[in-house]
């Protein structure tokens, strides 16, 4: 069965190609046809995407969803996309999201010890959610990930309400502490963390910071995309048997 990612979409120009590279090599780790889908915002959308690899031939497609939580995205747009893509001819198997498990405890906290000062504080940077619980679930991760590696840690999320949130919520992170490393957890660059990573200089020069950042998460994900794939397609087998 071929690979579908199916990231949340995004304007910013490096999103689409660290998606596709992330893709790339999830596929090559299985032996299998990799490509890149989006929900919005990002060409292509998942039923063009179907539709396309059906007229070429192919039968059946795993799709992962890039996501970290089981939101709005996850629990609304996902479904979304493959009611409408269920006339393309594809027969498409959903795999379960990244999810904030340990797997991802583990990715994370493998950037963290290679690109952040031992003595720094973490500033994890999520996009935040209006679901109930789904910011605690991030916040849980982050507790983790820093008890992992030995760290302080704050948690910032991009949106919501609240003095503690976006450029805001980074700068309050630097007038407590001079010494930061942002993480962001992030699959692939985007419009809200490139508006942080904006800010970050002038912020750290206004409060007598350092700030170190880490890249968003990337081919890192590469062997859960994997994982997922295989779960999936188990399942699928499991239930024709």
């Amino acid at each position: 069965m071929t690979l579908i990612t199916l990231a949340h979409g995004s304007r910013h120009p490096l999103a689409g190609e660290t998606v596709s590279a992330l893709t790339a090599v999830a596929g090559a780790r299985l032996g299998v046809r990799a490509e890149a889908a989006h929900l919005e915002l990002s060409d292509p959308l998942l039923p063009a995407l179907a539709t396309r690899l059906a007229r070429r031939g192919h039968r059946s497609a795993v799709v992962v969803p890039l996501l970290f939580t089981h939101a709005y995205h996850a629990r609304h747009d996902v479904p979304a996309a493959l009611f409408a893509a269920r006339g393309s001819g594809l027969d498409l198997t959903l795999a379960s999201p990244l999810g904030l498990g340990p797997e991802v405890e583990s990715v994370v906290a493998g950037a963290v010890a290679s690109d952040a000062d031992p003595a720094a504080q973490l500033v994890f940077y999520a996009v935040g959610s209006s679901r109930p619980g789904a910011n605690t679930e991030v916040a849980a991760l982050c507790s983790r990930v820093a008890r992992r590696t030995g760290r302080g840690h704050t948690v910032v999320y991009a949106t919501g309400a609240g003095r503690g949130v976006g450029i805001a919520g980074l700068s309050e992170a630097a007038r407590r502490h001079k010494n930061l490393h942002l993480v962001p957890l992030f699959v692939a660059p985007g419009l809200l963390l490139a508006k942080a990573l904006a800010a970050a200089p002038g912020i750290a020069a206004l409060r007598g910071a350092t700030i170190g950042v880490s890249r968003p998460l990337g081919t890192l994900l590469a062997p859960l995309v994997q994982q997922r794939y295989l779960e999936a397609e188990a399942s699928e087998k499991a239930r024709a048997a």
